[in-house]
């Protein structure tokens, strides 16, 4: 199983990014990202169950970001849009130990390297 993550880069507020999850092994698998900044606890942001049935966000980038899967491609795609500056962290795409989502990190068992985002304002 290998999860690497890519897309991330500086951009300004209002901008939009998008980042990828290569994510081999885990088409029967709920996928997440997560985000996280010095001294804090990773922090869920949304998720996706294996076969697209159901996603889950958190309320602070409902509305903004959508995410989204390719089983074909082992691939899961967070489109983030409207960034804003407290979207600045470091990014990370995760495998469920289950099909479904997950809003615990200890709910997932495989993760990626990170992927910096910064929002400047």
């Amino acid at each position: 199983v290998q999860l690497q993550a890519s897309g991330g880069g500086l951009v300004q507020a209002g901008g939009s990014l998008r980042l990828s999850c290569t994510a081999s092994g885990s088409e029967h698998y709920g996928v997440g990202w997560f985000r996280q900044v010095p001294a804090q606890e990773r922090e869920f942001i949304a998720g996706i169950s294996w076969n697209s049935g159901s996603t889950d966000s958190t309320d602070s980038v409902k509305g903004r970001f959508i995410i989204s899967r390719d089983n074909t491609k082992n691939t899961v795609t967070l489109q983030m849009d409207s960034l804003k500056p407290e979207d600045t962290a470091v990014y990370y795409c995760a495998r469920s130990r289950v099909m479904g989502t997950s809003r615990r990190a200890s709910d997932y068992n495989y993760w990626g390297q990170g992927t910096q985002v910064t929002v400047s304002s």
